[in-house]
């Protein structure tokens, strides 16, 4: 891979004798840079970690926050793993899911909890409240792993924390795998210049800018992937789901007193119901005993009318 930006040039001029030298020379760079990637990288060929999509900057390499590594907690219960050494690259991801009287509003809390930790909201979506739901909110967040146990302790302030999960990816054999393949790309096209500098054939100097623009646009490629590796590792990508008590499931109780609240709470439950109906009910219950009055009253005079009219004349 290393020379394959050269090899189709090498093709296309070996026909001009004048451009042997350069050729050779060249093609010698690109094997010294190969060389040196394999050198620089050896230790890290046979696992370069998960992929991740982007590439690091060896300044990027963030140490684990303390106490967070790879964990998955339900409600109470709580499983976590080793915590990783400082000198490790990684990238956490996770899911939290926190049940919340007004979602909404605890977006919105949650936005600047993040933003004063030095992170930021890269995505929102949010349910409006409809027919007594005060709707949901999800929030994909971007916390800096140094800050990322405290912001999460804040986040679950917010409500009822039912599931909080962290996942770890190592990608610090990925990381070095890149800067070696950066330094080699560098050293060759520094070469190349010289090269460039000294050359006095035409054809030698199409050869060699040709060279230059291949391993310049593959520099540039290397180091976009290390600029993005290195944002995901100094920041964690959270999901944070917020929902209200109705759309949350229901807990089952485990012992008396859970059970006692839980019966409480449904008895509260049922009779709140009962009254928004008769709240609901009660205008309409008036207009129906009106118009029931009403209709009484009316055939109560037809009939005394009726009466009036039937009844025999007195006798003189």
């Amino acid at each position: 891979m290393c020379a394959d930006g050269v090899l189709p040039t090498v093709v296309t001029m070996t026909k001009s004798r004048a451009a042997i030298p350069a050729i050779l020379l060249i093609g010698c760079l690109s094997l010294a840079g190969c060389s040196a990637v394999g050198s620089a990288g050896s230790g890290s060929s046979g696992s370069s970690g998960p992929s991740i999509g982007a590439g690091t900057h060896s300044s990027g390499i963030a140490p684990m926050p303390p106490g967070v590594s790879s964990k998955v907690a339900v409600g109470s219960g709580t499983i976590a793993a080793t915590t990783p050494t400082a000198d490790r690259a990684v990238v956490i991801t996770g899911t939290v899911t926190i049940t919340a009287a007004d979602p909404l509003s605890a977006a919105t809390t949650a936005s600047s909890l993040v933003e004063a930790a030095g992170g930021r909201v890269d995505g929102r979506t949010e349910t409006a409240a409809a027919n007594g739901d005060p709707g949901s909110a999800t929030l994909v967040l971007r916390i800096p792993a140094t800050k990322l146990s405290d912001t999460i302790d804040a986040l679950k302030k917010l409500g009822r924390a039912d599931q909080v999960q962290l996942a770890s990816a190592d990608v610090t054999r990925q990381t070095q795998d890149l800067d070696a393949r950066i330094t080699a790309a560098r050293t060759t096209i520094a070469r190349l210049l010289q090269l460039e500098s000294t050359a006095t054939d035409t054809t030698n100097l199409i050869v060699i800018e040709t060279a230059i623009g291949d391993r310049q646009g593959e520099l540039e490629s290397m180091e976009a992937q290390q600029r993005g590796l290195a944002d995901q590792i100094a920041m964690s990508t959270i999901t944070l789901a917020l929902r209200s008590p109705a759309a949350a499931p229901a807990i089952k109780p485990a012992d008396f007193w859970s059970g006692l609240g839980t019966g409480w709470s449904g008895f509260v439950a049922f009779w709140a119901t009962v009254l928004v109906a008769l709240g609901v009910l009660i205008p309409w219950l008036v207009l129906a005993a009106a118009a029931t009055a009403t209709t009484l009253l009316t055939r109560r005079s037809i009939r005394r009318r009726r009466r009036g009219a039937t009844a025999p004349a007195p006798i003189g």
